[in-house]
């Protein structure tokens, strides 16, 4: 990484209001190579032990695979899309011998240390990327309400209070293929943030509001918040939620 440069990052994870906890979420530092890092996350369902199975999955093939990734050789957008394809199958295999149907949505992103960052995502979990407090862009999720929007059927406002806003069009697990979404964000500048969340985070909260709070603050305290908030707005009814926050900073 550019010695002008730090990597600030931060993961926040809660159970909500549920008895069980389904999200996993974690920021890989590369093993043998500084400023390499990858962030993923996972939104488990099917059952009390089938959602934390599959999000153990996708966690677990994350860590081989990029134990194994050689940056500055490897590409990073055939790490991610190995990343959902193979998780993907390893949670079919964990369905063999499971009552539950486990599933699972990812969200993940890798940065170089040239400060290139790729990104993919399945299912309704989001990759932000925030340039200060402004944001440049965010992955589209596969849900029904999704392509509502896309039809112009439904405004953003009106597919968060929609009933069937959780039903997915694509994620990990199932018996259809899963979508492989990359989304090549680019070279980060100081001052950039890359979030990546689950929906019971980013469901209560608007774009600016996630933009003032992880520019405004530094990324532990960010989590904290955004976490205490969710919680706040959820009032007794949140599901799990989860977020992996890292922000690029200037040295000096």
């Amino acid at each position: 990484m550019n010695a002008r440069f730090r990597l600030a990052a931060a993961t926040g994870l809660h159970r909500g209001d549920r008895a069980y906890q389904q999200d996993q979420v974690e920021i890989l530092m590369h093993p043998r190579t500084t400023g390499c890092a990858l962030a993923v996350l996972a939104d488990g369902m099917g059952g009390k032990s089938g959602g934390r199975k599959a999000a153990d999955q996708v966690l677990l093939t994350a860590r081989q695979l990029f134990d194994s990734f050689i940056p500055g050789s490897d590409d990073p957008v055939v790490l991610l899309r190995r990343l959902v394809q193979e998780a993907h199958m390893m949670i079919k295999l964990t369905a063999i011998t499971a009552e539950e149907e486990p599933h699972s949505t990812v969200a993940a992103f890798v940065l170089t240390p040239d400060l290139h960052c790729e990104a993919i995502h399945a299912g309704d979990s989001r990759v932000y990327h925030f340039r200060g407090a402004e944001l440049v862009g965010r992955t589209t999720d596969h849900s029904y309400v999704q392509r509502l929007i896309d039809d112009g059927k439904l405004t953003d406002e009106q597919a968060a209070a929609h009933p069937q806003s959780n039903l997915l069009t694509g994620c990990l697990g199932t018996h259809a293929d899963p979508p492989l979404s990359p989304w090549r964000v680019g070279t980060l500048q100081a001052g950039d943030s890359m979030l990546a969340c689950s929906d019971g985070l980013w469901h209560y909260f608007t774009p600016k509001e996630l933009g003032a709070i992880v520019a405004g603050l530094a990324p532990r305290e960010a989590s904290e918040m955004l976490v205490g908030k969710a919680r706040q707005r959820a009032r007794g009814g949140g599901d799990n939620l989860s977020l992996a926050l890292l922000r690029i900073e200037p040295i000096g």
